[in-house]
């Protein structure tokens, strides 16, 4: 594997023809929809030499990409603020240097197809892509799609969509892009082990709780009173991912001898073992958490982020909650007695928690199709 620096495209591999170019990044949920992709596509037969990640310098790919083994390539691109900042005053010029540079490293991989999962870290790739007649696929994962989708969904061959309805053009439903760990996970068959390796006992209910890869203080804030409250509690656990910009304010840990059991970490880079062994998670309502819920079967309290552009994490919380799969909670009504409230009722529910894995497992079903690597493989073909 060969990391090119920010100014210099990674050279293409030699004895190899690039099939694939996937782009995007800047956040976790971009850059697992690319290695998801990536990985799907080695699953299918792909040689992994043949297939490169564009991001950018800024984003958590840095931490991310070097253990898959692909080859990158990180542009110094940043996104433009939607709020009057300072940095704004570097998006277009860093823009046309970073597309200058991709435009010379798709000349050079010269790959059958780019494939778009969004993102500010996707523009240059895609750009170079559509100005080298190179075939784009966009990928959109959230219910509605974001900017940097809906503007390269204009000149794509194809847009490969999670959801039915999609307004983006020439859209086929392939379900969302999902990581082989996650799609291999059997919560039956697997539950035990995974107890093992995350140092839970296998006597008590497991609530997860996950606010992304930079964590949510709120999820934070009212999970340490739940832990607070409930105390004495000797059939429950909590796992509990902080986020590591918050792991030296975090409630401490509990080992269970008097109690609650608490485990608290900032980053857990085994989410397949996570979605093993919760009997329930509260999480966000990002596109690459509500398709791997779905796709595990994981009954869910699901928080949209407020924040989210166009309060799209609403849109994408309810692909689960309206179907029975999750149960929405606004961040407005996420208090403790709220919580307390929900997680005592589902302990004390067997039933309609299997109820909730089974209707998300459904509808996560299409993510386990192999039809997203079928389009690509198709826009890719001569």
């Amino acid at each position: 594997m060969s990391a090119a620096s920010a100014y210099e495209p990674a050279e293409a591999v030699s004895g190899h023809t690039t099939f694939a170019v996937v782009t995007g990044g800047g956040t976790s949920g971009h850059v697992l929809a690319a290695t998801a992709i990536a990985d799907a596509l080695v699953a299918r037969g792909h040689d992994r030499a043949t297939i490169h990640y564009v991001g950018t310098t800024r984003g958590v790919e840095r931490r991310l990409l070097p253990p898959t083994g692909y080859d990158y390539t990180l542009l110094d691109v940043v996104g433009l603020q939607r709020r009057l900042s300072l940095r704004n005053l570097a998006f277009i010029p860093k823009l046309l240097r970073s597309t200058y540079r991709a435009i010379k490293l798709i000349r050079r991989l010269s790959p059958k197809v780019v494939v778009n999962v969004g993102g500010y870290a996707s523009v240059p790739a895609t750009v170079a892509a559509m100005l080298c007649r190179i075939p784009v696929v966009v990928v959109s994962y959230d219910r509605r799609p974001g900017l940097v989708s809906k503007l390269a969904a204009r000149r794509a061959v194809a847009c490969a969509v999670a959801f039915a309805g999609s307004t983006l053009p020439r859209a086929t439903l392939t379900g969302a892009p999902v990581r082989q760990e996650v799609l291999a996970v059997d919560r039956l068959r697997d539950r035990q082990q995974a107890l093992s390796q995350l140092d839970l006992a296998d006597d008590r209910f497991v609530l997860a709780v996950f606010g992304g890869s930079l964590g949510a203080k709120r999820l934070n804030d009212v999970t340490a009173e739940l832990v607070r409250r409930l105390a004495d509690r000797r059939d429950l656990a909590v796992y509990h991912i902080v986020g590591e910009r918050n792991l030296a304010d975090a409630a401490p840990a509990r080992d269970g001898s008097a109690g609650i059991m608490y485990r608290v970490l900032g980053y857990e880079d085994r989410m397949p073992l996570v979605y093993a062994v919760a009997d329930l998670m509260m999480t966000r309502a990002g596109a690459s958490t509500i398709a791997e819920l779905a796709t595990a079967g994981v009954p869910a309290l699901i928080v949209p982020w407020p924040g989210a552009a166009d309060d799209h994490q609403v849109d994408n919380a309810r692909q689960l909650t309206d179907h029975g799969g999750a149960v929405l909670i606004l961040e407005a009504d996420l208090t403790a007695d709220r919580l307390i409230r929900e997680v005592t009722e589902l302990m004390a529910d067997r039933g309609k928690l299997a109820a909730m894995s089974g209707s998300a497992a459904a509808i996560g079903k299409p993510n386990r199709s192999g039809a997203l690597v079928d389009l690509i493989e198709r826009v890719a073909a001569p």
